[in-house]
């Protein structure tokens, strides 16, 4: 497994670079910059998301 989230990173910026050089920026605004990547969907192993009230030993801080 890949150690680092690198081509996943590559992949979403070069989307959004895309996305933004294709919009005439002095008649609409840049997307979000989150709209291009969600972190928890990388393929990097070992990301999860843990819900505090399910599991308060577990997220005990």
């Amino acid at each position: 497994m890949n150690d680092s989230d690198k081509l996943f990173k590559k992949a979403s910026h070069k989307r959004a670079r895309r996305a933004v050089n294709s919009l005439d920026l002095h008649l609409d605004d840049p997307p979000a910059e989150k709209a291009f990547g969600n972190p928890w969907g990388a393929p990097k192993d070992g990301k999860q998301w843990i819900d505090s009230k399910r599991f308060p030993e577990i997220m005990r801080k």
